[in-house]
């Protein structure tokens, strides 16, 4: 997953974007607003960062410009402003969420996950391929090869369904634990076997992990 982070707070962005970089996610960063709507249009991103006191364009019309030219790219803008009126302009203009400086990193990741699940499905059609020769039943929730069903059972299916709807982000265990387990009294080994038995059926890297983030599904 792709990220354009505009922030002209030096050791904020660093912060910031260091985090970001340990969960996987790819960023660019930007001090500037002019620079970073040039980025906008020269690269495809799958989500802004904005802050809205930067120089040159600030982030209130850079947001207004990207939904003029019809880019539905997912929008959180990070300010100090707690006027509602501001809040309520950004909304209007066209952004997904508002995160109001300082705030807590964990947090950051929780609403960038809470984004992607809440529009991954929205403009997809009945199937998600997904690398390097897999298909992905959105409706039936059936995983196929090379258009050859594999036989998951229910938990499995459950499972790689959640990850394609978060494809390209790393879930942790605990979330698994919680939204596929509904916290019930499994140990975190029986999730990972389930994994697994997953790796198994298809491949090694179907499942990507990374140690003390999670596990992932690429795009």
């Amino acid at each position: 997953m792709k990220i354009l982070l505009l922030e002209d707070d030096y050791l904020y962005k660093v912060s910031i974007k260091e985090f970001l970089q340990e969960l996987d996610f790819i960023v660019d960063d930007f001090e500037n607003g002019d620079e970073a709507l040039d980025a906008v249009f020269t690269n495809s991103y799958d989500l802004l960062l904005l802050d809205i006191r930067v120089p040159g364009m600030d982030g209130f019309t850079l947001v207004e410009t990207i939904r003029k030219e019809e880019l539905n790219t997912l929008i959180i803008i990070l300010t100090s402003l707690t006027d509602i009126s501001n809040l309520s302009h950004g909304y209007e203009l066209g952004c997904n969420d508002y995160m109001r400086k300082p705030f807590d990193l964990i947090e950051l990741k929780f609403r960038i996950e809470q984004l992607i699940k809440n529009s991954c499905f929205k403009t997809l059609e009945d199937s998600i391929k997904i690398p390097p020769n897999y298909k992905f039943d959105v409706k039936k929730n059936i995983l196929y090869k090379d258009d050859i069903e594999i036989d998951l059972s229910f938990k499995e299916s459950e499972l790689v369904s959640f990850l394609v709807q978060n494809r390209g982000f790393f879930v942790s265990i605990e979330t698994l634990h919680e939204r596929i387990w509904e916290n019930k009294e499994i140990s975190y080994s029986d999730i990972r076997m389930c994994i697994k038995r997953i790796r198994e059926k298809t491949c090694k890297d179907f499942i990507k992990t990374k140690r003390f983030v999670g596990y992932k599904i690429d795009k």
